[in-house]
């Protein structure tokens, strides 16, 4: 019998289901969407649209398909034929008992056309991998740098797949399959360059022109591209805070990997060796840790609100949380032993915004509330 590990997100979920005729649940291939449809809702019709005779006959005749799946359907990647969603629309509408539940892997124009056709009936969720919250205490006490390039895919965390064949065989995947579909993509070797750069400066400013440049491509085009991957769920963006103070805040976003498996393969680290004498150590750790953050904030069926703060003269906060109490400044250090200069740039922050008076310093050592926080404990 296959393992199945709870998602925070399930209780959400099943609540919905009294006030929506339809639940959207979008997320990166191979996340546990279907895992998690077919465990909360074992007893709708399912179909997968990734089956090319299934998806045939939604195509030929997708009133006959939709009738023919009764009063509750699981309907999987149903990015796949659009076109079932105005007729989803029409039938909840003729009769709100009804219950849909869609999953995809883009929200490039799924998203889109869900807010179109099914406004006001549809409830939307993100499922991205496993968080810490959702890992047994064994999965999550390996040494730091197998916690950071293992990565938290299902596939690797319930059914031991070596990262090493996970990654490369998604990898592939995904630019044969998803890229390919969603922008006919012509130069695969040019857009690879790219992913790989942008790996290189993750939890970095994007400068779409500098980008541009190694990739030997414009500066629009590494736009479109990062646009792709944020579609897909392979990378996101921080937006960097603004405030009415006197101060000259940077204006580019960062970007993150969700997920740091991913990331270390495309970086070609493997091993501690080459994670400890990687100059981009920090840079994955605090990967890490945001990606935790926006799962956090996801899995609570919130849409993520996170920034960081930059001045031009240098003084950074790694990320700030909007909360009811106020705004929760994070600092991430990648080391095991707190230096009281970890929290300085917080504290000076907090002078500036009153509002920002919870601090803390996410690292790799003991947690101890409420200003340190290990990684695992996010």
């Amino acid at each position: 019998m296959a393992i199945y590990l709870k998602r925070e997100i399930s209780d959400k979920v099943m609540e919905v289901q009294k006030y929506y005729p339809v639940t959207a649940i979008t997320g990166p291939r191979q996340s546990g969407k279907t895992s998690l449809c077919r465990h909360l809702f074992p007893t709708y019709n399912y179909v997968n649209l990734e089956d090319l005779t299934m998806r045939g006959k939604a195509i030929a005749d997708p009133t006959g398909f939709i009738d023919s799946l009764g009063m509750t359907a699981v309907i999987d990647e149903v990015q796949n034929v659009p076109e079932l969603l105005s007729m989803i629309q029409v039938r909840v509408d003729e009769n709100r008992d009804m219950r849909f539940i869609l999953t995809g892997s883009s929200n490039f124009s799924l998203l889109h056309r869900m807010t179109q056709s099914l406004a006001g009936r549809v409830a939307l969720f993100t499922l991205l991998p496993f968080s810490f919250k959702e890992m047994t205490e064994g999965e999550k006490n390996v040494p730091t740098w197998r916690l950071l390039s293992r990565g938290q895919y299902p596939g690797i965390i319930v059914n031991d797949i070596p990262e090493g064949i996970f990654y490369s065989n998604y990898y592939t995947t995904y630019v044969e399959r998803d890229v390919r579909d969603l922008m006919k993509l012509k130069n695969i070797m040019r857009f690879d360059t790219f992913v790989r750069l942008l790996a290189a400066r993750t939890g970095s400013e994007f400068n779409a022109s500098q980008i541009a440049k190694e990739a030997g491509v414009s500066a629009p085009t590494i736009t479109e591209w990062l646009s792709i991957l944020e579609a897909s769920y392979i990378t996101f963006t921080l937006r960097p805070y603004y405030a009415n103070i006197s101060k000259q805040l940077t204006k580019m976003p960062k970007v993150y990997f969700y997920d740091t498996g991913l990331l270390c393969y495309l970086l070609g680290i493997e091993t501690e060796q080459q994670y400890q004498s990687s100059t981009l150590k920090g840079a994955i750790f605090e990967n890490m840790a945001i990606s935790e953050l926006i799962k956090n904030q996801y899995n609570q069926a919130r849409i993520p609100n996170i920034n960081f703060y930059r001045e031009r003269s240098g003084k950074e906060v790694d990320a700030m949380v909007r909360t009811p109490e106020g705004l929760h400044l994070y600092e991430i250090k990648a080391g095991s032993t707190f230096k009281p200069e970890f929290a300085y740039n917080m504290e000076y922050l907090s002078q500036l915004l009153p509002e920002a008076q919870l601090r803390t310093v996410i690292y790799d050592g003991p947690t101890s509330a409420p200003i340190l926080l290990n990684i695992r404990d996010i």
